[in-house]
C-alpha cells in the first residue's frame, strides 16, 4: 500500500504534515513539482516569446496521455479545455437540438451541468430529471426514459454531493445506441480515486468530462473531453484553434471545418501554464507508482478510519456526513487543525494519499466530538 508519511515529503509548499487537510474531494494539494513546473512556463515564455506555442503544445500532448492512461484509452481522443462547463457547452451546442430536444440527466449533478440544463430548459428544451438515488438502479431508471426525442443523456459516475458510485453505466450507452442519442458522463469525482476503464465499463461509445483539479492534483485549468472515435459532432460553440490546427493553411470559404480529432472540441487561446504544471504531476504519480487502484485502496482504507466502520465499495473517494450547520461546524473544524469541504447540510471529509493514519484518527475524533 501507499506510505503516506513517504509520500507527504513530497508535498511541503503545501504543509500537508502541519495541517490535516480533508479537503480532499474539492482541492487537493500539489507535490511540489508543480511549483517547479508553473516557473518553468514562465522561463520557457521569456526565451521563447511566441515560439514557446511549440513547447505548450508538447506539454498538452503530455497531459492528454495522462488523461487517457486513467480512462484506459488513447490521447488522440481527448480534447482539452480551462474548466468542463466549457467542454459541456461545445458537446451541446453540437446536438440536433431541432430535431431531439429532450436532455435526459439527473437531480444529482454538478453544478456544471445542472445549470447550463436549467438555463436551457427556460429556452424550451425539453429537460427531464430522473432521481439520482438510490444510485444502484439510476443506470436502469435513465436507460427506460431515453426515447426518440433525447438527444443526449448526462450522468455522473459518481454523485458529486454523497459519493455514491453509479454502477452499471453500460445500460444507459445501450439504450442510447438504439434510438441514436450520445451519452456524456461526468467522471470528474472518480478520476484517480475509483478506477474507470472505458472498456470495463463497456462506454467506449460514450463522451466523458473530467479534470484534474481534484483527485489528479494538477490544480485548475486541465479539463477534458473524451469522445468516441467516429463522432461527427459540429459544435456550434467552437474556437480558433479548431480551424487553424495548420497555420500555414488560410481558412476557406463556405461551410465552417474542423480540424482532426481533438481539434473538432477545440477552444482558442489558453493559459498553457496549467500545462505544464499538469504535465509534471502526471509524471510525478507515474515516478511514484500512484495508479488508480492503489489509490483506491488507499483511500477505501482511509474513510474506514475516518467513518469507523468497515468498507463500502459503493462509496467513491470521501466521506459525506448529514449534519446542521455545516458551516459552523467547518469553522470550529479549521481552528482545530482539520480542513473540511461542505454543500449544504452536507460536511465532506476527503482523505488525500499524503493524510497519514494518525492525522485520521486524530481528524475522526474531532470531528465527532464538534458535531456532537
Amino acid at each position: 500500500m501507499i506510505n503516506p508519511e513517504e509520500l507527504a515529503k513530497h508535498y511541503t509548499r503545501f504543509r500537508v504534515t502541519e495541517r490535516i487537510l480533508l479537503t480532499g474531494h474539492s482541492h487537493q494539494a500539489w507535490p511540489d513539482v508543480a511549483f517547479e513546473a508553473q516557473q518553468q512556463a514562465w522561463l520557457d515564455t521569456a526565451e521563447h516569446v511566441d515560439d514557446v506555442w511549440d513547447l505548450a503544445f508538447q506539454k498538452a500532448n503530455e497531459v492528454r496521455r495522462g488523461f487517457a492512461r486513467l480512462l484506459d484509452d488513447t490521447p488522440e481522443r481527448i480534447a482539452l479545455a480551462e474548466n468542463t462547463h466549457e467542454l459541456v457547452v461545445r458537446f451541446l451546442s453540437g446536438l440536433n437540438l431541432r430535431k431531439r430536444p429532450q436532455l435526459v440527466t439527473t437531480d444529482g449533478e454538478f453544478h456544471t451541468i445542472r445549470r447550463q440544463l436549467d438555463r436551457l430548459a427556460e429556452e424550451g428544451i425539453e429537460v427531464i430529471k430522473v432521481p439520482a438515488m438510490p444510485a444502484t438502479t439510476l443506470a436502469e431508471r435513465l436507460a427506460i426514459t431515453v426515447d426518440e426525442r433525447t438527444a443526449a443523456v448526462l450522468v455522473s459516475a459518481v454523485l458529486y454531493a454523497n459519493a455514491h458510485i453509479v454502477p452499471n453505466l453500460r445500460a444507459v450507452q445501450e439504450a442510447c445506441e438504439r434510438v441514436g442519442a450520445e451519452l456524456l458522463v461526468d467522471a470528474y469525482h472518480a478520476l484517480n480515486v475509483v478506477p474507470f476503464g472505458l472498456v470495463d465499463a463497456g462506454l467506449q461509445r460514450a463522451f466523458v468530462v473530467g479534470g484534474g483539479y481534484k483527485y489528479c492534483q494538477l490544480g485548475p485549468g486541465n479539463a477534458f473531453l473524451r469522445f468516441p472515435q467516429d463522432t461527427d459532432l459540429r459544435p456550434v460553440v467552437t474556437g480558433w484553434f479548431s480551424e487553424f490546427t495548420d497555420l500555414s493553411r488560410a481558412p476557406a470559404g463556405g461551410r465552417v471545418t474542423y480540424g482532426p480529432g481533438a481539434a473538432r472540441f477545440a477552444g482558442a487561446t489558453y493559459d498553457f501554464t496549467s500545462h505544464y504544471r499538469a504535465a509534471r504531476v502526471f509524471k510525478f504519480f507515474e515516478e511514484q507508482k500512484l495508479t488508480p487502484a492503489k489509490l483506491r485502496e488507499l483511500n477505501q482504507h482511509q474513510i474506514e478510519i475516518l467513518s469507523g466502520s468497515t468498507r463500502n465499495d459503493a462509496i467513491g473517494g470521501f466521506l459525506a456526513i448529514p449534519v446542521t450547520r455545516t458551516g459552523k461546524i467547518q469553522q470550529v473544524l479549521r481552528k482545530k487543525n482539520v480542513w473540511t469541504d461542505y454543500r449544504g447540510d452536507t460536511l465532506r471529509l476527503g482523505p488525500a494519499p499524503y493524510v497519514s493514519d494518525a492525522q485520521l484518527q486524530e481528524a475522526a475524533k474531532k470531528v465527532n466530538d464538534v458535531i456532537r
